[in-house]
C-alpha cells in the first residue's frame, strides 16, 4: 500500500509535510520520500526505511529543505515523489494506486515518441514515472491529470506540484481518498485525514471521485468537478486505515465497533467465551464492539511487542513473517489458561498466522478458541491496489479450500455460491477451514452486515474482494 501529504502554505512547510508524511507510516514499510518547492527550487530526499522509522531517516533532511510547498508519500513498492521536467514546466510528483495496463500504456508512450523509462531494480517501470509520461503527452497538466484517469485501469489518486501549487487528483471512481485539510497558513492534501489532526488544520472537505483541485496557499480552485460513480474500497475501514482517520465522514474506529456489535448480534446464544480479544492490533476495536453488545468482559490475553519489531510481513518469505508475528506476541498467561476464548482478527488471508496464534493460545492453556474475522471470506485478490505482495489468488486460503473441492478451474457461478453465507457451499467451507486452522468455532463478518457497519451508500463501496462484482 501507499500513502501521501501534500502541503501549501504561507509559511515554511517543513515540519507540517515532514510529520504529515510520517503519520501515514503504517500504509508503507519500504520506501518514503519528500519533495518541496521554494525560493531555491526543487528540493527532494528518498530514502529506504525497511528496518528504520520514516523520522530517523528524513530528520536529517530537514535543515536541508525550504519551502512553502511540498510533497510527500510513503510507499510499500516504488521510489517516489520524482522530479520531472518536461514541455509543461518542472513539477514533483507522487502517486497511489495500482496500474493494471502498464505494459500497454508503456509501449503507448513509446508509440509517441518516447524513447525510455528508468528500470527498477525488479525489472518493472517505476509506476509514477509512467503516470509522469502520460500527463506530459497533454497540452496542460489538468488535461493530463484527466487522461490519466481515463487510461488507467486499476486506480490512480495522484498529487503534483508545481512551483505555483499542488494538484491533487482523486481516483476516477475514488477507489482511495484524497482529504483537504485547512488553517489559517494555508492547506493540506492527505490519504488520512489523522495525519492533519495533530497539525492544527481542520477537515475541509473530501474530493469527490475524480475531482481535480488545485491548492495555492491563499486558496483553492477546482479544476474538475466530481464524478458521480464511487468505488471506495471497504478493507480501508476494516483494516489498512488508521484508527483516528475517516473516510466519506464515515471514522474507522466507530465503524469497526459497529462490526464487532453485529458479529456479537449474529453469535447471540451460540458461543459462551470467558473475554473477547482481538488479534492486536487490528482487531481490538471490533473486539470491543463485540464485546460492548454481548456483555461479554473484553481483555488482552497477550500483547503485541512492537518497540524493536517491523511489520509482521514485511519479509519477503512466509517463514520468516511467521516468526516475526510469533516472536512479536507476549501471552498473559492468567488470561488464557483454563478460558475460553473468542478471537476477533481483520480477516483471514492465508490463515498461517492465526493458525500460529491459535496454537500459541492452545499452548498457553486456553480451553477454547473461537475465531470471528471481522470481513467476509476474501475469495478474491484485489485488483485496484497494491494491498498484498501476493501473486496468485490460489494463496488465499478460501481458494485453496475450493480448489479441494471443485478443481482449480472454478467458474464465477460456483464462486458466487461460496460467497453466499447461506449456501451449503460456503458453511462447508468454513468447517474445513476450521478445521484446518484449528479453530474451535468459525464464523464471518457478513457482508451486508459490514456494508451496514460503514454506513454508506453500497453501491458507493468496492467489495470486490469478497463478492468479485466490480
Amino acid at each position: 500500500m501507499s500513502g501521501f501529504f501534500g502541503v501549501a502554505s504561507k509559511e515554511s512547510c517543513v515540519l507540517d509535510l515532514f510529520f504529515g508524511v510520517d503519520y501515514h507510516s503504517h500504509l508503507g514499510t519500504r520506501r518514503g520520500g519528500m519533495a518541496v518547492h521554494g525560493e531555491h527550487g526543487f528540493e527532494r530526499a528518498i530514502h529506504n526505511i525497511e528496518n528504520t522509522p520514516f523520522r530517523t531517516k528524513f530528520d536529517a533532511d530537514l535543515d536541508k529543505f525550504n519551502g512553502n510547498l511540498g510533497v510527500g508519500c510513503i510507499s510499500d513498492f516504488e521510489a517516489q515523489p520524482l522530479l520531472m521536467q518536461s514541455h509543461l514546466g518542472s513539477f514533483a510528483i507522487t502517486t497511489v494506486g495500482r496500474i493494471n495496463n502498464l505494459r500497454e500504456l508503456k509501449e503507448l508512450c513509446f508509440s509517441k515518441g518516447m524513447s525510455h523509462f528508468l528500470e527498477m531494480s525488479t525489472g518493472d517501470i517505476n509506476p509514477t514515472e509512467l503516470v509522469a509520461a502520460l500527463i506530459n503527452q497533454k497540452d496542460s497538466i489538468e488535461e493530463g491529470l484527466s487522461y490519466v484517469q481515463d487510461m488507467v485501469e486499476g486506480s490512480m489518486s495522484i498529487l503534483l506540484m508545481t512551483p505555483q501549487g499542488i494538484y491533487a487528483a482523486r481516483d476516477k471512481v475514488g477507489r482511495t481518498p484524497i482529504i483537504i485539510g485547512e488553517k489559517s497558513t494555508g492547506y493540506c492534501a492527505t490519504f488520512e485525514s489523522s495525519a492533519f489532526l495533530n497539525l492544527g488544520y481542520h477537515h475541509y472537505r473530501d474530493l469527490g471521485p475524480g475531482e481535480i483541485v488545485f491548492l495555492t496557499p491563499t486558496h483553492i480552485e477546482v479544476k474538475k468537478k466530481p464524478q458521480e460513480e464511487m468505488k471506495i474500497c471497504s478493507f480501508l475501514w476494516v483494516y489498512y486505515g488508521y484508527p483516528t482517520s475517516a473516510y466519506e465522514g464515515v471514522n474507522v474506529e466507530e465503524m469497526r465497533y459497529h462490526c464487532g456489535d453485529m458479529l456479537a448480534r449474529r453469535d447471540r446464544g451460540e458461543v459462551n467465551p470467558d473475554i473477547v480479544a482481538g488479534v492486536p492490533d487490528s482487531g481490538i476495536a471490533h473486539a470491543i464492539g463485540y464485546a460492548n453488545q454481548s456483555g461479554v468482559p473484553f481483555a488482552r490475553p497477550f500483547i503485541k511487542y512492537t518497540p524493536t519489531w517491523p511489520r509482521s510481513f514485511m519479509p519477503t518469505q512466509q517463514s520468516q513473517r511467521n516468526l516475526i508475528a510469533r516472536m512479536k506476541l507476549i501471552p498473559v498467561h492468567r488470561l488464557i489458561k483454563d478460558k475460553s476464548l473468542l478471537m476477533i482478527d481483520d480477516s483471514i488471508v492465508r490463515g498461517t498466522q492465526l493458525r500460529e496464534t491459535t496454537e500459541f493460545l492452545y499452548r498457553n492453556g486456553a480451553k477454547e478458541v473461537h475465531i470471528r474475522p471481522a470481513c467476509p471470506p476474501l475469495l478474491y485478490g484485489c485488483k485496484y491496489l497494491n494491498f498484498s505482495r501476493s501473486k496468485s489468488e490460489m494463496d488465499l486460503i478460501t481458494r485453496r479450500v475450493i480448489a479441494k473441492r471443485e478443481g482449480e478451474n472454478v467458474s464465477d457461478k460456483v464462486l458466487a455460491d461460496y460467497a453466499d453465507p447461506n449456501s451449503t457451499n460456503y458453511k462447508e467451507m468454513l468447517e474445513e477451514i476450521r478445521k484446518e486452522l484449528n479453530f474451535t468455532s468459525l464464523k464471518f463478518h457478513r457482508l451486508d452486515d459490514l456494508k451496514a457497519s460503514i454506513g454508506i451508500s453500497p453501491c458507493k463501496l468496492c467489495t470486490y474482494c469478497w463478492d468479485g462484482k466490480e
